[in-house]
């Protein structure tokens, strides 16, 4: 049955202009096409700007729409989303998509702000998740992942089978969001071109008729050459870009030790498509996500991502990570992250507005601004000394894209030359512009500008603003076919006119406004400002028209009518606003607001800012030892018994039976082993091995007695040879601790810190063990295992929330817990498993949107690690073994924010430690934001 589907795809690949959503699509609404420059929808050229946003690191589903708003502020019209597999499917056959899964609400509200889907379900996503998205029982299927093996083949259809009709019905042709549909993930490193076309096959089969796509690492390798075609290939092949590395520990040294960050046009019929463009990095080295947030910042987003434009003439551009957000419960992959995945994006895990977003926004709006950049070719650049030049042009419309880079790390003044006009510029140290000519910029005609486009509007008049380094020179020449009517509002501007051209000539500073009238042009009001100046105006349509809006944090839509304009928008302070707009009264949040009429016949008027915000003090500690499995009576009769010989592992384990924890269904979190044996009297050593990825430790008793703790293994991923001796642990026994002929119950607690993910495709590193791998105790022939991992799947919190601890599988992380027989905390904690909570209550100010951190004072700790539970929600993990992280975002809805929450820690110690209880704090607060309900309102 596969053969006629493979040769029906094959021929809309190769047919050149693909046109999609046909006779398969239920009433389309919306034809997708595309061709060598760009993407087209119902036949209009379209310059795709995606942010990627991962739904399952923010489990509160009203903030989706706060994510997706701030994206669509900034100028980005689509998203870009894995669907993570391991999220929606705890078990074999066992799917959940309500609650905090429920994609088909994420993408409803992508459509309600008008963001479209890049979807990307994988089978195998990475994305720094725990298996790389693969959900853990696939560890004990038969078949290679990501080829066309039969078990592997069967389990990822079961997978497709869910989110595909999910997926197809959101799709544009029929309404809705779904734009571009990605198959795989960086999948350079296999080339099971069978796997590779079922996936696209199985696609079309389930109704998806968008064009199919893929991204590849890194900068195309030698994929473009073998698979740029034929069986496998997909329709819009594209490519990942990373230049700048992930050392953020380096931040003030590193600048492009990965390429220069030019998309490689991989077919000559699909347009170049930037796939995941680096907007931030994985923290590998400890450094804290702000040093990452440097390394990638405002400097390099303007001079690789604007080179980027012009170098390669991509037209689709997606950005990796727009929000980053949290690894909680076990999401994460541990060689790579820790609990938080701020990732040094633009916006941080706590919801707040960066520089970078700044930047983001200033391109964004550029790129709406310019719909010509949809259509370019090379073109020859004039040359700027000490300045690197590129060009393009539009061949239809003749409208040139100059790029003027700065490589050096000073700045650089020289002479530009171009369309006839000699104009000064200087451009800081690495630092980059996209400059316009020969543009039709409303009803004026654009000749050239040193300064950049910011954007540009028809409200009553032209309005367009323009901006560059604050200090510099800037010239801009209009077109006219009389001279025109020259009013300098603010600022110095210096002008003359000769020729048919209007020269204007000023320096970056503050906030010029130029009103230029007649010419036989409509009139024009030219705002010419700094880099900040341009951030500081957003821009929102309306059925009336768009609006300006000068003043706010952040506007998230407007609307028109009746003469009055209605903004949501966001203030973290008190302070003026100004409103471009067809209207002659403004409402904010529903509150009209007194206005006046401006220089620029504009509305002035002011806003308030956020009210204080009061936390409460955590202060009625309470706290309770827990791990009864350290004592030989306790009854684990219920638990399962570890007796199996055999895995699909490709490591073997060092000692029968089997303990591989995944084995037994045990597949995130902590899991217990009790393993009895006779005993002699004699024995003086227990041997351990146990794999737990990274910053993963395991604790041991014997008769009750504690042993001590060591380090998990973290195996070499796909190296070989395979580590002979991983996560070793040998822990003596204390004489007289074992009687000759009687039973001796050996404990040990191992955390699984998550799985592998499996970037090389190879069973060797996917399917690398969790747990214990080998158990001696020499003189000792037989020992019985049982073990005890997770007690059941959380219905709300999902598969990834909670492991083995005793207080998890008994409720100890609740909300409601009687936890009334606990002491008052003493903060000091023997060796072991402890765990705290304190009930609080916080009101925190309507129509704001306060964001709420925990916070660890102090030192990190190095003999202790904390899991820490908010209302049940496993938000985080604590100490020197797992990061740098100090701050936990404690997201609303998870929080309640007018009402009582319940904190838990569990207290992992492999000494006698001291805890230090955190605190609350604010980590940005603005008046606005969107209504947030309570996460469990909204899944009951």
């Amino acid at each position: 049955m596969r053969i006629p589907r493979i040769l029906l795809a094959l021929v809309l690949t190769l047919t050149g202009l693909a046109v999609l959503g046909g006779p398969s699509a239920a009433a389309p609404k919306h034809r997708v096409t595309y061709d060598r420059y760009s993407l087209l929808v119902d036949g209009h050229r379209f310059l795709l700007q995606s942010a990627e946003f991962h739904y399952f690191r923010l489990p509160s589903p009203d903030l989706w729409r706060d994510i997706l708003e701030k994206e669509k502020a900034a100028g980005f019209n689509a998203i870009s989303v894995y669907f993570s597999w391991a999220f929606h499917s705890p078990a074999p056959g066992k799917y959940d998509f309500t609650g905090v899964r429920d994609v088909d609400r994420l993408l409803r509200t992508a459509e309600e702000v008008g963001l479209y889907v890049v979807a990307r379900p994988g089978p195998y996503i990475n994305a720094e998740t725990s298996g790389g998205g693969f959900p853990a029982w696939l560890k004990t299927v038969p078949g290679r992942a990501r080829s066309s093996d039969a078990g592997y083949t069967a389990a990822y259809h079961e997978w497709l089978a869910h989110i595909n009709p999910i997926l197809a019905r959101h799709q544009v042709t029929r309404g809705g969001s779904v734009l571009l549909y990605n198959v795989e993930n960086e999948y350079a490193v296999n080339t099971d071109a069978v796997y590779m076309q079922d996936l696209q096959d199985t696609a079309r089969a389930d109704g998806i008729d968008v064009p199919i796509t893929t991204n590849n690492c890194c900068d195309a390798g030698s994929w473009s050459s073998t698979w740029g075609s034929g069986l496998g290939a997909v329709q819009i092949p594209g490519v990942d870009d990373y230049p700048q590395s992930f050392e953020c520990q380096n931040a003030g040294t590193v600048w492009g030790p990965w390429g220069a960050g030019v998309t490689e046009k991989v077919r000559d019929d699909a347009p170049v498509f930037a796939a995941e463009y680096q907007a931030g990095a994985i923290d590998l080295n400890n450094a804290g996500y702000e040093a990452c947030r440097d390394l990638t910042g405002v400097p390099y987003t303007k001079f690789f991502q604007k080179g980027n434009m012009v170098l390669s003439g991509a037209t689709a551009f997606s950005y990796y990570m727009g929000f980053g957000g949290t690894n909680w419960g076990w999401l994460g992959q541990p060689n790579d992250v820790y609990t938080s995945y701020d990732y040094g994006a633009a916006i941080t895990e706590a919801r707040q507005l960066t520089a970078k977003y700044d930047e983001y926004k200033r391109q964004g709006y550029f790129l709406q601004a310019v719909p010509p950049l949809a259509k370019t070719d090379p073109s020859t650049a004039p040359a700027v000394t000490g300045l690197e030049t590129a060009a393009r042009t539009n061949p239809d419309t003749g409208t040139q894209f100059l790029l003027l880079r700065n490589g050096s790390t000073t700045a650089t003044t020289s002479t530009l030359d171009w369309n006839g006009y000699s104009m000064p510029v200087t451009l800081p140290g690495h630092d980059a512009k996209v400059l316009v000519g020969g543009f039709d910029l409303g009803g004026q005609r654009l000749v050239a500008s040193t300064s950049e486009l910011y954007t540009s509007a028809f409200i009553d008049r032209d309005i367009a603003i323009f901006y560059g380094a604050e200090g510099t020179a800037g010239t801009t020449v209009l077109r006219y076919a009389s001279e025109p009517k020259v009013k300098v509002l603010e600022g110095t501007v210096t002008s003359s006119y000769a020729g048919g051209d209007l020269r204007l000539d000023y320096t970056h500073h503050g906030l010029a406004r130029v009103l230029i009238s007649g010419g036989g042009h409509r009139p024009l009001l030219l705002l010419i400002g700094t880099d900040d100046t341009a951030a500081s105006f957003w821009r929102a349509g309306t059925a009336a028209g768009p609006v300006l809006v000068r003043g706010t944090e952040l506007v998230r839509s407007a609307s028109a009518g009746h003469g009055t304009v209605d903004l949501r928008a966001d203030t973290s302070e008190a302070g003026p606003v100004e409103v471009f707009a067809n209207a002659r009264q403004l409402t904010v949040n529903g509150k009209p607001v007194p206005t006046r009429t401006g220089r620029s016949s504009s509305l002035e008027g002011s806003l308030p800012g956020p009210r204080g915000v009061a936390l409460p003090a955590l202060a009625g500690w309470k706290q309770q030892a827990e791990a009864p499995e350290a004592k030989p009576a306790f009854d684990d009769s219920r638990w399962t018994v570890a007796d199996k010989t055999t895995s699909l592992s490709t490591l073997a384990p060092l000692t029968l039976p089997v303990l591989f924890s995944d084995e037994y269904g045990y597949h995130a979190g902590s899991v217990w082993y009790r393993g009895r044996f006779t005993g002699t009297g004699a024995e003086t050593t227990v041997k351990l091995n146990a794999i737990t990825g990274k910053r993963g430790d395991y604790l041991v008793w014997l008769n009750g007695r504690y042993l001590g703790s060591a380090p998990g293994g973290v195996q070499a991923d796909s190296d070989a040879p395979a580590n002979p001796n991983p996560g070793p642990g040998e822990f003596t026994i204390p004489a007289g601790l074992v009687k000759p002929g009687e039973t001796a119950v050996l404990s040990v607690l191992v955390q699984n810190m998550g799985n592998n993910d499996d970037w090389t495709a190879e069973d060797s590193r996917f399917r690398q063990p969790r747990g214990l791998v080998g158990a001696a105790i020499p003189g000792i022939s037989e020992v019985t295992w049982r073990i005890q991992g997770q007690a059941r799947v959380d219905p709300v919190r999902g598969g990834l929330n909670n492991g083995g601890l005793y207080g998890e599988r008994f409720g100890w992380s609740l909300p409601g817990y009687d936890d009334r027989g606990w002491h008052a905390a003493a903060k000091a904690v023997g060796a072991g498993v402890t765990w705290l909570r304190d009930d609080f209550t916080v009101d925190l100010p309507k129509n704001q949107d306060t964001s709420v951190a925990l916070r660890f004072g102090g030192a990190i700790p190095s003999g202790h690690r904390v899991i820490i539970y908010l209302n049940g929600w496993n938000l985080g993990q604590y100490g020197a073994a797992i990061g740098p992280q100090t701050d936990f975002v404690l997201p609303a809805g998870l929080l309640r924010q007018n009402g009582r929450n319940t904190l838990a820690l569990a207290v992992i110690a492999g000494q006698p430690s001291t805890v230090t209880t955190p605190h609350l704090v604010v980590v940005g607060s603005q008046r606005g934001g969107v209504p947030v309900r309570d996460v469990a309102r909204l899944i009951n």
